[in-house]
């Protein structure tokens, strides 16, 4: 298997790093000159704990490449991952979708033969269908098919994350798009990692929940904390009262 990775910001560095430890050939690319200079020098552009250490032993392993040629790279995958940026806009608040857009149309010009496009950046539902109809838009020709498939990683801990994940998240109903979806992650299949297929719509709704559930969780006990000093009672406490609660559980709740 082969992957490009369109995006070496934080998801697309450590998800090309952790797919070729899988053992998948993946090349990331990156429009910035120096930063794929400084990759290939070895230093890395974020601090990730392991994450150095894990690119230099794939790309000596010779899994791993870098590169500024999109064409070539997409031209010999099997998937391409959009991983770039999704900056909230100044003004409204939305996620500007220009990168991820601009990325769709470079890459239908570029593909050769049957591939899977992958959304991995956090975009708002509907998505999927739009890059879908960018790409046919300027390729009429391509035989793609677009998946949804979101990163549910933490910084400080994103290599254990995707490594040894809760759950992976698949959002396609299209056979062929599943199955190399399903090579990509067979180490994780191996270990029985819940993988969930579900409709691109779906899959990205599932990220944005997720998301806000884990938000409410923080708002609400920091509001708790707020009463705890008022009653004279220990917040702490309270966390792990309620964490203790399956139905609840103990992650996120520290004020």
């Amino acid at each position: 298997m082969r992957v490009a990775m369109i995006g070496t910001g934080y998801v697309g560095l450590v998800s090309g790093a952790c797919f070729s430890e899988f053992g998948v050939d993946v090349t990331c690319v990156d429009k910035d000159d120096s930063k794929i200079a400084t990759l290939e020098a070895g230093k890395m552009p974020i601090y990730e704990p392991g994450l150095e250490d894990l690119v230099a032993k794939n790309v000596e392993a010779g899994r791993l490449s870098f590169t500024t040629n999109l064409v070539k790279a997409v031209a010999d995958a099997d998937a391409v991952f959009i991983a770039v940026g999704t900056p909230s806009r100044r003004g409204d608040g939305h996620a500007d979708l220009s990168y991820v857009f601009a990325a769709a149309k470079e890459i239908a010009k570029a593909v050769d033969g049957y591939t899977v496009v992958v959304t991995k950046s956090t975009v708002p539902v509907g998505t999927g269908r739009e890059v879908e109809k960018i790409i046919f838009e300027t390729r009429p020709d391509a035989d793609v098919d677009v998946v949804s498939n979101p990163e549910f990683l933490r910084e400080g801990s994103a290599i254990e994350d995707f490594m040894r994940p809760d759950r992976v998240v698949i959002g396609t109903k299209i056979e062929r798009a599943q199955d190399v979806m399903r090579s990509l992650y067979r180490p994780l299949y191996l270990t029985e990692t819940p993988i969930v297929f579900t409709s691109c719509q779906t899959s990205e709704l599932i990220k944005y929940a997720a998301n806000t559930f884990l938000a409410t969780k923080i708002t609400f006990i920091n509001e708790i904390a707020d009463l705890c000093e008022v009653v004279d009672a220990d917040v702490q406490d309270v966390a792990r009262g309620i964490g203790l609660d399956g139905r609840i559980g103990r992650k996120f709740l520290h004020a």
